[in-house]
C-alpha cells in the first residue's frame, strides 16, 4: 500500500533525512531523456541507460550524419529487446544554429583582449585571427557592443572552453570582435549565441526538412525537438508532418531557448505538444537573476495546461566527474519540485565519462524529491484553474486521483487508446505511478490495415509518473457489456510480476463503458 508523503512544511526529525530509500520498481517518477552519443550508442551501455531509468532518447542532429544516428538507434533497439524497456525516440533538429567551422580541428586559442574576426567566407580556414560562420547575415543583425558566446557543441558555462566576445566593429559582411577572457575551442564546430537580436532564419531549416522526411519518416520518431519562436513555427512543422504518413502523429515539443520565444510563451505552450526549456542558450540569453524565474512561471503555465515539461543543462559537471557538484543536486531537485515531466541530460550522456551513472545519480536525487513534493497543495491549485463546470474527462481523471490519494492505492490503472485520460490523470501528479494500459486500434488507409497504439504508448514516456503498457489488440478499451475483466487481470498480473502492487493493496482503475467513464476501487486478495 502506498505510503503518505514527507512534507517540508511539516516538523520532522532531521536524521530521518539519512534513511536509505526503499528500493522501487521505478526509480523515479519523473523521466529522464539521454542524449546518445559517442560515449552512449552501443548495444551494451544503452541498455544499461535503460536499466537506470532512461525513458527516452535523444539523438541530436546538430552534429553527425544520418548514417551514424541510423546505426545509434539499430543499438537502442537491440537494447530494447535485450532489456524489455520501452524507450520514445526524440529527434533534436538542428534549427538555425549559428557555428564556427573549424575544418582542421586543430586547438584555436583566443587570448583576452586580442582582437578576432568572424567572417561568413567558409573557404578561409579558423585560426585565433579569424572565425568562419555559416551565417552570412550576422554582420546586418549585430552592432557595436553586443555580446557574441561561442562554445563547443553544448555551452558548459566553462571561461576556459568557451569565449565572449564584444563587437568592436563592422565592416561588411566581417564582424571585428574584442576578446574577453581567455580560453582555448577545440573541435570542428562551435556553436555561436547573440543575445537579444533576431536571426532571420527559419525555425526548420532546410536541412530539418530533409533529415524529418527521410530519416525521422523511416524510423517513425516519437517527439520531435523543434526550435521554436513564435506559435506559427509548429503550426509550419505539424503541416509538414501531416504529408510524411504515419509520423503526422508524432508529438513536436517546442524548444524555448531565447527573449522570442520567451515573449511568445503562452501562444507556443497551446499549439505545442510539450516545452523544452533549453536552459544553456536561456542562461546566455537572460539575466541570470531572471533565469529562475521563468523557469518556475512557464513549468507552472505547462503543468495547469496539462503539457509536458522538460528542464535541461542540470548537471554538466558530471560530463568529467563522478558526482554532482551541491548546486547541481540542488538544482535536480528542484526542477522536480516546481514540476518538470522530465530531465534531459546532454553532453552528461552524449560524450561524458559517466553516462549510466548521471542517470542512476538524477534518478535517485528526482526519487528524493518526488517524497517531498506536495501534491495535495499542486492538488488543489490544478483543479482551481480548471474551474467549473469541469470537462467531462478532466471530472474522471481528477476524481481517479483524489480516490487514489484517499485510500492510499499502489497504482492507478487507466485504459486509454490515444492516451489522453492517462495523460490528464498525470496532470494532477498522483504519488502513486499510472499504469496506461494502451490499447491498440485497427485502422485502415484503403490499401491495407495497421495497428496503432505503439506511437501514444511510448509518447508517454516522457510525462511524470506515467508508464505505459501496450495491450492485446483483441481487447477493446471501451465495454459495452461491462468491465473486461480479462485485461485488468493482465494488467494486475504484469503489476504483481514486477512487484509495484502486493496482496490486499488497493488499485483505482478507470475505464470506459460505453458512452461513460468509470472510476472504481478495487483490493487485491492474497
Amino acid at each position: 500500500m502506498h505510503s503518505s508523503p514527507l512534507l517540508l512544511e511539516e516538523p520532522i526529525r532531521m536524521v530521518s533525512v539519512l534513511e536509505p530509500s526503499k528500493p522501487s520498481f521505478f526509480p523515479a517518477m519523473t523521466k529522464i531523456v539521454g542524449t546518445l552519443g559517442p560515449r552512449s550508442r552501443s548495444v551494451e551501455i544503452i541498455a544499461r541507460c535503460l536499466d537506470a531509468g532512461m525513458s527516452v532518447a535523444r539523438l541530436d542532429f546538430s552534429w553527425g550524419d544520418p548514417e551514424y544516428h541510423q546505426e545509434t538507434l539499430e543499438n537502442l533497439r537491440a537494447a530494447i529487446r535485450k532489456t524489455k524497456k520501452l524507450c520514445a525516440v526524440m529527434l533534436d533538429t538542428m534549427g538555425p544554429e549559428l557555428q564556427i567551422l573549424n575544418k582542421t580541428e586543430q586547438p584555436i586559442t583566443l587570448e583576452a583582449d586580442t582582437l578576432v574576426v568572424i567572417t561568413p567566407d567558409l573557404k578561409k580556414e579558423a585560426s585565433s585571427k579569424l572565425l568562419p560562420i555559416n551565417f552570412s547575415g550576422l554582420s546586418k543583425a549585430v552592432k557595436k557592443g553586443h555580446p557574441i558566446f561561442i562554445g563547443k557543441y553544448l555551452f558548459t558555462g566553462s571561461e576556459t572552453a568557451s569565449v565572449w566576445l564584444e563587437v568592436s566593429e563592422v565592416n561588411g559582411d566581417e564582424i571585428s570582435c574584442l576578446v574577453k577572457n581567455s580560453a582555448t575551442l577545440s573541435g570542428p564546430l562551435f556553436t555561436v549565441h547573440v543575445s537579444q537580436i533576431h536571426i532571420d532564419l527559419p525555425s526548420l531549416t532546410d536541412k530539418d526538412k530533409e533529415v524529418i522526411s527521410t530519416w525521422g519518416a523511416r524510423n517513425n520518431v516519437d517527439i520531435l525537438s523543434l526550435y521554436t519562436r513564435h506559435a506559427q513555427d509548429i503550426s509550419h512543422a505539424r503541416e509538414f508532418l501531416s504529408n510524411l504518413g504515419d509520423i503526422k502523429q508524432t508529438h513536436i515539443f517546442a524548444k524555448i531557448e531565447n527573449i522570442e520565444g520567451l515573449t511568445n510563451f503562452d501562444e507556443i505552450l497551446k499549439e505545442a505538444d510539450g516545452i523544452i526549456l533549453a536552459r544553456g542558450n536561456l542562461g546566455i540569453e537572460l539575466p541570470p537573476e531572471k533565469v529562475f524565474l521563468f523557469q518556475k512561471a512557464a513549468i507552472y503555465k505547462c503543468n495547469m495546461a496539462g503539457k509536458p515539461v522538460v528542464v535541461t543543462r542540470v548537471v554538466d559537471s558530471m560530463t568529467d566527474n563522478l558526482r554532482p557538484t551541491r548546486a547541481e543536486a540542488t538544482d535536480v531537485a528542484n526542477a522536480v519540485l516546481d514540476g518538470s515531466d522530465a530531465i534531459l541530460l546532454g553532453a552528461e550522456t552524449l560524450r561524458g565519462l559517466y553516462p549510466v551513472e548521471t542517470i542512476t545519480t538524477v534518478g535517485k536525487i528526482c526519487a528524493e524529491a518526488e517524497k517531498v513534493h506536495n501534491q495535495d497543495l499542486y492538488f488543489k491549485k490544478a483543479v482551481k484553474h480548471v474551474g467549473e463546470p469541469m470537462s467531462h474527462l478532466e471530472s474522471i481523471a481528477s476524481s481517479a486521483v483524489r480516490a487514489a490519494i484517499k485510500v492510499r492505492a499502489s497504482i492507478i490503472i487507466c485504459f486509454t487508446s490515444s492516451g489522453r485520460a492517462a495523460r490528464l490523470i498525470a496532470k494532477y501528479r498522483p504519488t502513486m505511478p499510472v499504469i496506461s494500459v494502451v490499447i491498440p486500434q485497427l485502422k485502415t488507409n484503403q490499401l491495407k490495415w495497421t495497428f496503432t497504439g505503439a506511437f501514444e504508448a511510448r509518447q508517454s514516456l516522457i510525462v511524470r509518473g506515467l508508464f505505459p503498457m501496450l495491450a492485446d489488440p483483441s481487447h477493446p478499451a471501451e465495454s459495452k457489456s461491462g468491465t473486461n475483466e480479462s485485461i485488468l487481470k493482465v494488467a494486475l498480473d504484469h503489476g504483481k510480476a514486477f512487484g509495484i502492487v502486493k496482496p490486499h493493496d488497493r488499485v483505482v482503475v478507470c475505464q470506459k463503458l460505453g458512452d461513460s467513464s468509470v472510476v472504481k476501487i478495487i483490493e487485491l486478495e492474497d
